[in-house]
């Protein structure tokens, strides 16, 4: 587990895969920018057993201190970096859960990983995530248009880096327990 002041990011465990199941069915899980997805049980067991699917990344759950889940946040190589995504509660958002979330893992890729960048995605027209990240210290690179098709439509993204010399060292990651 990696603990931070006020969540905790646990690996997501088989185990797990209902309350996913549920989120990902969910439509204002993922809000109004993302894909909308109806995921079974039984498909997302299929893709958690067989590590060459599309579901590449590493999941952790977002954890309030009390162990209560409120979102996700995961990785995966791209190229010699690696890329983060998340999503959290509607109920949970401007909290500042998000962005401590996405700090831990900053923290936890540059001190595990031998990469120069983190890199995310973003719609243009989520303001919310756009301040999480820059929040964290990511700089805007650019736009990358016609990345997602959600509700009908395509729609641009931008895309926001922090490189391992602009993040220099730990900033709230307080401690990790190698239970995974």
């Amino acid at each position: 587990m990696l603990e931070g002041k006020t969540v905790n990011l646990r690996v997501m465990e088989k185990e797990d895969l209902p309350i996913v199941a549920e989120w990902l069915s969910t439509l204002d899980f993922y809000g109004e920018y993302n894909p909308l997805m109806q995921v079974s049980r039984a498909d997302l067991q299929k893709s958690y057993d067989n590590p060459t699917s599309e579901w590449k990344l590493t999941w952790f759950f977002i954890e309030k201190k009390d162990g209560r889940k409120i979102g996700e946040i995961g990785h995966r190589p791209v190229g010699k970096a690696q890329g983060i995504a998340y999503a959290i509660l509607p109920s949970e958002r401007k909290k500042g859960y998000c962005s401590e979330a996405v700090m831990v893992m900053v923290d936890y890729l540059f001190l595990s990983k031998n990469i120069v960048r983190i890199q995310a995605h973003t719609d243009v027209r989520n303001e919310g995530s756009q301040r999480t990240l820059e929040k964290v210290g990511f700089k805007k690179e650019g736009l990358v248009r016609k990345h997602d098709f959600a509700y009908g439509k395509w729609t641009d993204d931008y895309i926001y880096s922090i490189l391992r010399e602009e993040w220099k060292e730990p900033r709230i990651l307080t401690k990790t327990n190698q239970e995974y």
